[in-house]
């Protein structure tokens, strides 16, 4: 390309406008080439090795291995294997314990051996990190279903949860959607202590320091929680201890609950709360409890297993979820900004996304808001029991930007549903939470089985500023919207002293610093305010010398660590000149130093290359990469830079 590189750019001149075109029209019509037949878009969600590793664990568990599904799940574990011998939880990160301990485990049993040199790196990378008896808690009970360690080594979660009063301390509906779905039928599995099939009698005793029957300090959670932490670890002592003698009655009573909920909240083929650890979990307890694999929903819940997997010609593995609500509503939004050429494809994923709303299931969101309607957009194809606020936000702003076109009179019902959902949902602090309103515990997350330390679904910065850009971009104002302006106030408390916001959903800083200065400045906040201006020049202060911006998810260490630099991305870049531009800042040196980067950077095929994980799952224990993220973000970036330096105004109108 003539235009000069982001390096070549110190004082931020604008690249040119013909380049840039170029840029947007090649972006615009790979990402149009994505789109699905019926209008939607979905691209590949990948996490770490642990989801593939599990899914072989749980063909061996059933004692059904897939030789050929194993040889290519094999393949993509082995190329993902890190380089100082483990697998760690994002590219190019150190090893993690857990991740690490099932990739061996199940390498070894489809049949690698013990000394081939990958599995040698590997089990003395774990054995110098402490050995298998330091995995996570869900690692454990996973051992502890194939006979490797003993259920004594897992934190009692007793199946009579299930019969707690709503009162009590610890209830389903205090946690989140994503534990709840989860536990329920882990705890029908570890009331009833199976073991597996596992037909090769595979094992990985190797892997530990001291024999796991000898073991006597199991890792405990990572408490912040000191009291509270003290008072559950006794009351998990006293457990392990009476549980033998608990009523077999009661607990059948407490088992078939759990059934019950299961089957009710199964979903069909997109399976129980449409996430894979929930679902494995779904499979076990079917077989465990000797359900017959004719049964419907064991056929729908094993169905919901294989609609995960990305099976390629040499190599494949499991996603945790699927994402096509969110990939075609930030598809449609990215499309959008491009002008006439994507609007027409935009247009067909919205209408997609219109009968995708849920309208009639009362979700378990109710339990805390029982008047209000359903209304909202889930994540994946089909979860109606959870739907999210993150999702809904975004659909309802993208439907609304064709709303007042010839024929957008279509989207006007869905809107407005959509925006009394997100309105009733508010927390009592002014914020919004992923999937509930108010799922402020805290103190459950101290719970010995809690070590992930994500048990909870509270109001976050970067949902929040979705949710308040809805509003504003729907018309209101803080001075007569009392849900806008007590969502600004939110977001005003949440700023972090150097200026940024933490996010949440994706890594990190850049990420929650992006939704927010998009929130504020669709809310009407003055650019000079302080918080914006310390927002500014936060982002001004971690742009690469690539003129790229990137964060490591070590910034989630030890709970808000601050920003981690780490190399430029395509993703984190958009965020940052998007965050930039929301803040009045389109002529800014570094915005153009960002625009050039990634018109630099694009590649022929006309998306952008990005191996990095720039999505989170949960902070320290779980990253995700988008697929989608490289090629609808640097589109939207760049497209925006162009309407704004052609147009009459410095000013986003819109909400995102």
């Amino acid at each position: 390309m003539s235009f000069a590189t982001a390096a070549e750019h110190p004082l931020g001149a604008s690249p040119r406008s013909d380049e840039l075109h170029k840029t947007i029209a090649r972006a615009t019509q790979a990402l149009r080439s994505q789109q699905r037949k019926d209008g939607h878009f979905a691209f590949e969600l990948e996490a770490d090795a642990t989801i593939p590793s599990e899914y072989i664990l749980l063909k061996h568990f059933l004692g059904e291995p897939d030789i050929e599904m194993e040889r290519k799940i094999g393949v993509y574990l082995r190329r993902v294997q890190g380089a100082d011998g483990g697998w760690p939880l994002v590219h190019g990160g150190d090893l993690n314990m857990s991740a690490s301990v099932k990739a061996y485990f199940a390498l070894k049993m489809i049949g690698d051996s013990v000394d081939a040199p990958h599995m040698l790196r590997a089990r003395d990378a774990i054995l110098a990190h402490g050995g298998a008896s330091q995995v996570n808690v869900f690692t454990r009970n996973t051992l502890a279903l194939f006979g490797e360690v003993p259920w004594r080594a897992v934190p009692v979660m007793p199946v009579e949860i299930m019969l707690l009063p709503a009162w009590f301390p610890f209830h389903l509906n205090k946690v989140s959607y994503w534990a709840r779905t989860t536990l329920v039928p882990m705890m029908v599995l570890a009331a009833l202590k199976p073991i597996a099939v596992n037909p090769r009698r595979i094992g990985i005793r190797e892997l530990f320091l001291t024999p796991p029957e000898r073991e006597r300090h199991w890792p405990t959670a990572q408490q912040d929680l000191k009291v509270w932490g003290a008072v559950f670890a006794a009351i998990d002592a006293v457990l392990h201890k009476v549980e033998p003698f608990f009523s077999k009655a009661v607990r059948r009573r407490a088992i078939d609950k759990a059934v019950a909920f299961t089957i009710e909240h199964l979903n069909g083929e997109d399976g129980l709360g449409a996430i894979y650890p929930a679902m494995a979990n779904t499979v076990m307890m079917f077989q465990r409890l000797g359900y017959s694999p004719d049964l419907p929903e064991v056929k729908l819940a094993r169905a919901s297993i294989e609609k995960l997997m990305v099976v390629n010609e040499h190599e494949a593995y499991c996603q945790p979820c699927l994402s096509p609500i969110w990939d075609t509503a930030l598809s449609a939004q990215a499309l959008l900004e491009t002008g006439d050429d994507g609007e027409a494809t935009a247009q067909r994923g919205l209408d997609w996304l219109i009968p995708r709303q849920v309208l009639d299931v009362v979700g378990d969101w109710a339990h805390n808001r029982p008047n209000v309607r359903p209304g909202g957009w889930a994540f994946q194809y089909e979860n109606p029991h959870y739907p999210d606020l993150d999702d809904t936000a975004v659909v309802v702003m993208a439907m609304d930007r064709l709303a007042g076109k010839p024929g957008g009179e279509r989207y006007k019902e869905a809107i407005a549903r959509g925006r009394e959902w997100v309105v009733g949902l508010q927390s009592k602090n002014g914020g919004w939470g992923a999937f509930e309103a108010d799922n402020v515990h805290y103190h459950l997350n101290a719970i010995p089985f809690a070590d992930h330390g994500a048990l909870l679904d509270p109001p976050t910065a970067d949902v929040t500023g979705r949710c308040v850009s809805m509003l504003a971009q729907l018309g209101e104002r803080m001075e007569t919207s009392e849900p806008l302006r007590r969502g600004v106030e939110y977001l005003m408390r949440e700023q972090e002293p150097n200026g940024s916001w933490f996010g949440r959903w994706g890594v990190n800083y850049i990420y929650g610093t992006w939704s927010v200065l998009i929130a504020l400045n669709a809310a009407g906040i003055d650019h000079a305010s302080g918080p914006i201006r310390r927002a500014v020049d936060w982002l001004l202060s971690i742009q690469n010398p690539d003129g790229g911006w990137g964060e490591s998810d070590l910034s989630y260490e030890a709970n808000r660590a601050g920003h981690r630099a780490a190399p430029s991305t395509a993703s984190q870049t958009a965020w940052a000149t998007l965050g930039l531009m929301a803040a009045g800042e389109v002529d800014h040196p570094a915005v153009a130093r960002g625009i050039a980067y990634l018109m630099e950077r694009q590649d022929a095929d006309g998306f952008w290359p990005e191996e990095s994980f720039t999505g989170t799952g949960f902070a320290r224990v779980f990253y995700l990469r988008y697929h989608g993220y490289s090629k609808f973000f640097p589109l939207w970036a760049t497209a925006r830079f162009r309407n704004l330096k052609a147009g009459n105004t410095k000013t986003v109108m819109i909400g995102m």
